[in-house]
């Protein structure tokens, strides 16, 4: 049964992407994951749908049981995946001054059959899952500097065609300086043109959401958020934008009409290994821009925190900048991705809370994922302390789920106690995205407190 829950439950505070695909999170329960990242200190979560049709139901609730927000965030303009897709998905595909094979296809938004697929997908995924809230992210034509690097769309016939019967003009030409269309050579098609490419973006999202059998129709108690660019590039980073990729945020937000508004950094500024921590302050004139026509809106502020190895950011970065996006009125932040920043490869595993799972089992919970040999740890345990005193406790079994250890002996007693974790406890740098870093190994002598058996009631 799917509870309704506000909308502001969602809305602010800190809250994290999470690309379950990745090995962190296999061969875990569910559980074990939405734990770790309550513990983190994140109660709401971006969930980073790669394709439509491979979702874990069984983590969408295990976040949700514990009380989080989940997002489900989608990709706009293209997919990583397109493992059961249609088969007539090459034709749906944008084209680009030069082509490009860097793993990701992008999609026309000037194709109908696409835009209906795409609305579709999203719609029954909101349908089939708990999600509280949806999102497309990346909703942008390609890319920065596209005019220089030749990755620049949509300029393929279906975009041309739409031009067409928009303006009653044929697409500047941008590869050919002697041609009498060449975009720079008519300024006022080139104009028209940047308009043209902001409403097909807007108009996307807007259709998924809001458009017939779109997000809202199906699901009217859903959280939206609209996601565009920003970048600090100086003092025309709001019109280059435009210009370069079709992102404008103030028209955005009045076609689609969300509940908040995420600015996502963009590549030159994540990508640069010196950025500083507090750099959302030069993405005041997004905001200022978006506050003229939407003073009230709930805005959030994204960043990247490890996606390029020279790039990683550490705790006190993720933090300044957590800080500095509070000081500069965002009303939340996340970051891509929960395991690719700096603490996962850099702090030590710690035990950070015990529960009783029975009279004689006890779960503990670490800051991160943890490995070790079972056989060995249960032989390294040796015992207790209650009320100051040392018990032998011989452990009968030891097993390791994700961030959690469960330890049994009959020997716990009931009432609660302290439990000296034994050393040697190590992280998962097979599992993680650079996984040449070295393991951290768990301070030695570390203990918890397990509380006290509370036999079920009734």
């Amino acid at each position: 049964m799917r509870t309704v829950r506000p909308l502001a439950d969602g809305l602010a505070g800190r809250s994290i992407q999470v690309d379950p695909l990745f090995p962190y999170y296999e061969g875990r329960s569910p559980d074990s994951v939405a734990e770790e990242i309550e513990l983190a200190g994140y109660s709401v979560v971006h969930y980073f749908v790669v394709n439509e049709r491979h979702v874990q139901g069984e983590l969408i609730e295990a976040f949700r049981k514990r009380g989080m927000f989940v997002w489900a965030m989608v990709l706009g303009n293209g997919s990583f995946s397109t493992e059961g897709y249609p088969s007539q998905w090459p034709n749906w595909q944008m084209e680009l001054l030069k082509p490009c094979n860097d793993g990701y296809t992008r999609f026309s938004y000037f194709n109908e059959e696409f835009v209906e697929w795409k609305t579709e997908a999203i719609t029954r995924l909101l349908v089939d899952y708990p999600f509280d809230g949806i999102e497309i992210a990346e909703p942008y034509f390609p890319e920065w500097n596209g005019l220089d690097s030749g990755v620049y769309g949509d300029v393929g016939p279906l975009a041309q065609q739409a031009f067409r019967r928009k303006y009653g003009e044929q697409m500047p030409d941008f590869v050919r300086k002697s041609s009498p269309r060449y975009y720079k050579k008519v300024p006022a098609v080139y104009r028209k043109w940047v308009q043209f490419r902001i409403d097909a973006v807007n108009g996307f999202v807007d259709r998924v959401i809001n458009g017939p059998g779109g997000a809202r129709s199906k699901r009217p108690d859903i959280a939206v958020a609209t996601w565009t660019l920003a970048v600090n590039a100086g003092p025309r980073s709001l019109e280059l934008l435009r210009e370069m990729q079709g992102n404008d945020a103030a028209s955005m937000i009045a076609a689609v009409r969300p509940d908040l508004h995420v600015l996502q950094t963009h590549w030159p500024d994540w990508g640069n290994p010196r950025l500083r921590a507090d750099y959302v302050r030069g993405y005041a004139p997004f905001v200022q821009d978006i506050r003229k026509s939407h003073p009230d809106l709930p805005l959030a502020v994204q960043a990247d925190i490890g996606s390029s190895r020279n790039m990683i950011r550490s705790r006190d970065w993720i933090e300044t900048f957590a800080a500095t996006a509070e000081k500069e009125g965002y009303a939340a932040w996340t970051a891509y991705e929960y395991h690719i920043g700096g603490p996962i490869y850099k702090e030590r595993p710690a035990p950070v809370q015990a529960t009783r799972i029975g009279a004689y089992e006890a779960m503990v919970s670490f800051n991160k994922r943890i490995a070790a040999e079972e056989e060995r740890l249960a032989r390294e345990f040796v015992g207790f302390r209650s009320e100051g005193v040392h018990h032998f406790a011989p452990i009968e079994a030891v097993r390791v789920d994700g961030n959690r250890l469960y330890v049994r002996s009959q020997k716990f007693p009931p009432d609660a106690f302290e439990l000296r974790v034994p050393g040697r406890i190590r992280d998962t740098p097979e599992r993680w995205l650079y996984p040449d870093f070295p393991a951290n190994e768990m301070e030695p002598g570390a203990t918890v407190r397990v509380p006290a058996f509370r036999p079920p009631s009734g």
